[in-house]
């Protein structure tokens, strides 16, 4: 059984500059105009993930064309830069509604238990897909 992939994963460069206090500033030559700043290394990775997943998340929901990836060696470096890859993953979390059938007497149990269906199938699905992998 051949499984579709649940998260997108997405591989930028990003440069990183550091700044005379000790900050980062961060942009992805690919992105223009997706920037961060982090105040400690550790910081600015987490932020530069959190920059690119929206970014990504945004050009998709637009429905606008992701760019290519560069190629690590043509970005050009300035003094106190250095470039990393960063990677989000991107999933599709969006509800949709899908019409289910199952016995009377489990939609009669389940109501009296106050049990929501949705997250009940939400979950089995879930454990379902780890296992799988």
């Amino acid at each position: 059984m051949k499984r579709r992939q649940t998260p997108q994963e997405y591989v930028y460069p990003a440069v990183f500059h550091v700044n005379e206090d000790g900050t980062y500033t961060i942009i992805f030559p690919d992105l223009p105009g997706c920037i961060s700043e982090g105040k400690s290394l550790g910081n600015a990775m987490k932020m530069a993930e959190a920059a690119l997943t929206q970014w990504i998340e945004y050009l998709k929901d637009s429905k606008e064309e992701i760019p290519v990836p560069s190629n690590l060696h043509d970005i050009e470096l300035g003094n106190n830069e250095f470039v990393n890859f960063i990677r989000a993953d991107i999933k599709d979390n969006r509800a949709v509604k899908r019409t289910i059938s199952l016995p009377r007497w489990m939609d009669e149990q389940a109501a009296e238990e106050g049990l929501s269906l949705s997250k009940i199938l939400q979950e089995a699905l879930s454990k379902r897909f780890i296992a799988v992998n």
